[in-house]
């Protein structure tokens, strides 16, 4: 039994059914997703369940033990394509970015918050060296015109930087990020996945997770040495406190796309995959301090 916590287009899903998988469980937070699959996904019948969900409650979908979890995290090339869904700069559409149907969406935190946390948005979540700029012309443009558009706040974002040279990100990409992770709590999401596939996983079970940018990657990473069992805080005047026994063994040190993938799939440039495999020691609580995680909390805020 395998759980794909990112469903998405059913690429990993597909390739798991075709590899001999005898159930896999799709779980995913966008409706859209399971209308778009719904024309291949009843020729496999019970082996194939579809749940509208979130990965951070994967247990909880996957009711029962299982041998692999696979998540592909971040926005998919199908809600990037699609200009009402918000989340491009380079497609005009509503400043949405929700990847469910629930909670607030970009363009109401760019209409609610204040000039500090918004700010504090843009840089922790989006390591944006001109997060106060930003914040500063966002709260002046919106006293006059509500921002409701991607449009309106690439150019907002464009006017506060530079032209870019040539080879360089858009100049809205950090923004847009930041922004997108608020909306989706996908940091919080995470690690509540990564401890909920913990907890399903049976001995020997795989976990899999590709990431794409730094700031999810080394959460991942953090996870699986922590998991791992490794000794931490060590120095030269104190020995290495005793570690738990090791939840994972970590299999990789993060993969990166080879040229073949670069050539089909050009998205796959920033992607990094980190596997671990299940022991048999019992499931815990994870340490979230050491993780790496932004010090800014959306949910605070809402």
């Amino acid at each position: 039994r395998w759980l794909d916590g990112t469903f998405g287009a059913g690429g990993y899903a597909r390739g798991l059914l075709a590899a001999g998988a005898d159930e896999v469980i799709g779980v995913d937070r966008d409706p859209m997703v399971f209308e778009m699959a719904a024309p291949w996904a009843d020729e496999h019948g019970d082996r194939l369940r579809l749940v509208e969900g979130t990965f951070s409650e994967l247990d909880t979908h996957a009711d029962g033990p299982l041998d692999g979890v696979v998540l592909d995290l971040g926005v998919s090339s199908m809600q990037l394509d699609q200009a009402e869904r918000g989340f491009s700069f380079m497609k005009n559409g509503p400043l949405d970015m929700r990847m469910g149907r629930d909670g607030p969406s970009a363009a109401d935190l760019v209409a609610r918050l204040d000039e500090e946390a918004l700010a504090d948005i843009l840089y922790h979540y989006g390591e944006e060296r001109a997060s106060r700029r930003i914040a500063r012309t966002i709260v002046k443009r919106r006293a006059e015109a509500p921002i409701t558009t991607t449009q309106a706040l690439t150019g907002i974002v464009e006017s506060c930087l530079p032209r870019p040279k040539p080879g360089q990100s858009h100049p809205a990409t950090r923004s847009f990020q930041a922004l997108r992770i608020a909306v989706n709590d996908e940091f919080g999401q995470l690690v509540d996945g990564l401890e909920a596939a913990e907890r399903a996983l049976v001995p020997g079970g795989w976990l899999a997770v590709v990431s794409f940018h730094s700031l999810e990657d080394r959460i991942v990473k953090r996870f699986f040495q922590a998991r791992s069992g490794a000794a931490g805080n060590a120095n030269r005047y104190a020995p290495a406190t005793e570690a738990d026994a090791p939840r994972f063994k970590a299999l990789t040190k993060g993969l990166a796309a080879d040229a073949d993938e670069l050539a089909r799939n050009p998205r796959s440039r920033s992607a990094r995959l980190r596997v671990g495999r299940r022991t048999d020691a019992a499931p815990g609580r994870v340490d979230r301090t050491g993780l790496g995680l932004p010090k800014y909390d959306i949910r605070k805020e809402f």
